[in-house]
């Protein structure tokens, strides 16, 4: 058996009149994110992260921004379905690893809820997924509270 890393990363401006979705759970929050899908910037980064791993291409290639199939998309079922694609491909989810960069909401609290909804999604037990947070420290997009970012790491393995 051999094992393949893959990485993701996505970025999504934080707007009046959106949901925050992280990782399929609605956090309170008085702004959301911006985008063609439900715009879950972990998710997207995960799903990233696995379609490299795989040498299966990237998240635009899969669910284009220009269809309008996917116009307010939800992505933990996007995630589901990359999931079966890596399969397909003879791969199976070893581990991922993941860091949501933003100021406000702080993540903490929802944390549990995003990595079982992400175990269960990727079809793993919960300790083959880390879910941590970061602040910009007042630097950058994130840092002055403009967007979030995520960036996700996942390991696969041959079948």
């Amino acid at each position: 058996m051999s094992a393949v890393t893959g990485i993701g990363w996505d970025s999504h401006r934080l707007v009046e009149g959106r949901p925050l979705i992280m990782g399929g759970v609605a956090i309170p929050y008085e702004r959301g994110l911006a985008g063609h899908s439900d715009a879950d910037v972990l998710a997207h980064a995960i799903v990233d992260a696995l379609l490299g791993a795989a040498g299966l291409g990237d998240i635009g290639q899969h669910f284009p921004d220009t269809d309008a199939g996917f116009e307010g998309a939800d992505s933990m079922a996007l995630l589901r379905e990359v999931v079966g694609l890596v399969q397909n491909a003879g791969y199976h989810v070893i581990h991922v690893d993941t860091t949501v960069v933003m100021e406000r909401p702080k993540l903490a609290p929802h944390r549990d809820a995003i990595r079982a909804g992400l175990a269960a999604a990727l079809g793993v037990d919960g300790e083959r997924v880390n879910v941590k947070a970061s602040t910009g420290e007042g630097m950058d997009f994130s840092g002055r509270g403009e967007g979030v970012a995520a960036l996700a790491v996942a390991t696969l393995e041959r079948e």
